[in-house]
């Protein structure tokens, strides 16, 4: 369901708590993994916390979560950090400041090409 769906009926700034923006900043592209204690507490989540939790079983990106639970990326990013600051969530790092590796990118490009 997208939040422009008219039957929604929780607003994106109901599950942020009104935030627009996470404490921190997160790429979207950082890969994001439960931890062991989210897997024990995950029943006592509520709603979106633990659809991210569960879809973060196996590591899935930030633009990824916010598709797998029909949000805004502002709003998955917000959940992830409350998330991770609870230490429900690992976010793993990105690739380094000085951009991805050339090999990497031609990596891609090759995978890209094959399609």
């Amino acid at each position: 369901m997208s939040t422009s769906d008219p039957d929604r009926l929780v607003r994106p700034y109901l599950i942020t708590g009104g935030r627009t923006r996470p404490v921190g900043e997160l790429a979207i592209e950082a890969l994001v993994e439960t931890t062991a204690a989210a897997r024990e507490r995950s029943v006592t989540l509520r709603f979106e916390r633990q659809q991210v939790v569960a879809l973060c079983a196996t590591p899935v990106s930030i633009a990824e979560i916010a598709a797998g639970i029909s949000v805004p990326l502002g709003v998955a990013k917000v959940i992830v950090a409350d998330l991770a600051a609870d230490g429900l969530l690992t976010i793993h790092g990105t690739a380094s400041a000085d951009g991805p590796s050339v090999p990497l990118l031609e990596r891609l490009l090759d995978g890209l090409s094959s399609c």
